[in-house]
């Protein structure tokens, strides 16, 4: 992996971050450092813990310093929506954004990406477009390390918060057969199932765990995240076993109980650094409009989080 701190800040370096609440368990900046630094760029990828109440404040600080471009983690990422100048039809789409790109107004009226901007050259007008590149990540990384694919299959997901929902519209989109619906606060998933049914007819949407089997479950929880923390199913009503393949979108600890159980149960499973890895290279592509360095992301994020 290249020296990420081989070349110096000066005063022409340029900045983006992770914005979270919390946020210092994020793997984001040695990703993205490790990036930048492959492809020559004179930038710094930061991050900060932001409470929801000062996100609005904190997005305009970095376009007042001009910063490159921002992601948003939990809790932001459907609170931003309507903090955009304008929305990328991604973001449009799964109604939220996980990445900020911070543009300047050209003399012709053109918005090009600070990013893009020559570093002797100071846009007077900054404006924020969001978009979303979860959802895609997502099932790049369900393919890739599940073998798993959408049309027909029946799939349960936990969770219907702001992760919870992309992903559910993600599959439904994607032509999942049967999707079922697990929160703690049922009202949330009958939300997320009625805009289902609205915009995706041809997905049979039911609250509450299935009878028989599923090829495919996803935990869009938060529970796993610390070792006290309780599964994020009742395993007395779905056994793991009825189970072919489980992702849980936790990436640290690397084996969540969820993920242990569902091994011992016999499934394949998989974490949730792939989804981490695809959703930050494509937002280091729409910064820098270039091809991002994968496999240089991908070593750098293992090492982080795992040591090799």
């Amino acid at each position: 992996m290249p020296d990420v701190f081989a070349r110096p800040i000066d005063a022409s370096t340029r900045y983006c971050a992770v914005y979270g609440f919390p946020v210092r368990h994020s793997a984001s900046p040695a990703m993205h450092n490790a990036g930048l630094a492959a492809l020559g760029l004179n930038w710094r990828y930061l991050a900060f813990a932001v409470p929801p109440v000062q996100l609005q404040e904190a997005l305009r600080g970095a376009a007042a310093m001009r910063f490159v471009g921002v992601n948003l983690t939990v809790p932001h990422k459907v609170l931003a929506v309507e903090m955009m100048d304008v929305l990328d039809a991604s973001a449009r789409l799964w109604g939220a954004v996980n990445t900020v790109r911070f543009e300047g107004l050209r003399a012709d009226g053109h918005w090009e990406p600070l990013g893009q901007w020559s570093a002797e050259a100071e846009p007077e007008q900054v404006r924020m477009q969001g978009f979303n590149t979860d959802a895609d990540a997502l099932v790049q990384a369900l393919q890739e390390e599940l073998g798993w694919q959408a049309k027909g299959s029946r799939v349960l997901l936990l969770g219907a918060g702001g992760a919870g929902r992309v992903a559910a519209l993600k599959l439904a989109a994607e032509g999942v057969a049967q999707l079922f619906l697990v929160n703690r606060t049922m009202e949330k998933a009958a939300a997320v199932a009625e805009e289902i049914r609205a915009r995706y007819p041809g997905c049979a949407v039911t609250l509450g765990y299935p009878e028989g089997t599923v090829d495919l479950l996803v935990n869009a929880t938060s529970l796993g995240l610390r070792a006290e923390d309780p599964l994020p199913l009742d395993p007395t009503r779905f056994p793991l076993e009825r189970a072919g393949a489980v992702y849980d979108m936790i990436y640290r600890p690397a084996e969540t109980p969820l993920l242990a159980r569902a091994a011992r149960a016999g499934c394949r499973v998989a974490n949730g650094l792939g989804m981490l890895l695809y959703q930050g290279t494509r937002a280091l592509e729409i910064w820098s409009g270039r091809p991002a360095p994968v496999e240089v992301m991908r070593r750098a994020l293992r090492e982080h989080v795992y040591g090799g």
